[in-house]
């Protein structure tokens, strides 16, 4: 029998997941990822969250995996205007809120 959803929110939802796949869906559509890239730029994620979140985004067709690398792909790339809308949301709530946001220091190696 086929799922049915009640409303497409809670689809989007479902295939989204919870709040580490969307944070590993807002850093790669910056661009290509490395595991370690992810690592450093999501310090909070254990090891073991990021590689079973990875592995989901990957099966649910939104993430590929290639070459030791992670990217979006067609359909995760039909995501990007729902992760624009997220970040944006949160950036209206920082003053509201009086919180701060400090993205987490990205060493650059050099080449």
């Amino acid at each position: 029998m086929k799922q049915s959803f009640t409303c497409p929110v809670e689809l989007a939802l479902e295939v989204l997941g919870g709040k580490w796949r969307v944070v590993i869906l807002a850093h790669v559509k910056e661009g290509v990822l490395r595991y370690a890239d992810l690592r450093r730029r999501i310090p909070r994620m254990s090891e073991k969250m990021l590689t079973q979140r990875l592995r989901e985004l990957v099966e649910s067709g939104l993430l590929a995996h290639r070459a030791g690398t992670y990217g979006l792909t067609e359909r995760g790339d039909r995501a990007r205007i729902a992760l624009e809308a997220l970040h944006s949301f949160g950036e209206s709530l920082v003053s509201e809120l009086d919180v701060r946001v400090e993205p987490a220091t990205v060493r650059r190696t050099k080449s």
